[in-house]
């Protein structure tokens, strides 16, 4: 389900605070980083990913690799941090239960 302009303003709002939780380095995207990315993304819903290397074009396709990956929506992307959401249909408590 894609996420409403609303939505999403929503959801840049509540990111605004957050500190980068993964770091995207010279490695890229790997198995490893893929598994903590989509454990990160089951527990907290909501969160900021900074990619340490390459020019523009590079960190495109590298966040357009991982929203394909994890099904993650895109909320926001700015320099090297991107913001990612993923409901987590099992959380029965989610903070993000108004975005509904």
């Amino acid at each position: 389900m894609a996420l409403t302009i609303q939505q999403k303003k929503a959801l840049r709002g509540l990111a605004h605070h957050l500190n980068p939780v993964i770091q995207i380095g010279a490695k890229g995207v790997t198995d490893a980083l893929m598994d903590e990315l989509n454990s990160t993304l089951d527990h907290h819903e909501l969160i900021k990913i900074r990619i340490n290397e390459g020019d523009r074009e590079e960190r495109k396709a590298i966040i357009e690799a991982v929203v394909n990956a994890t099904g993650a929506e895109l909320v926001q992307s700015i320099g090297k941090v991107f913001v990612l959401f993923r409901r987590n249909p099992e959380k029965k408590d989610s903070d993000f239960a108004q975005l509904r």
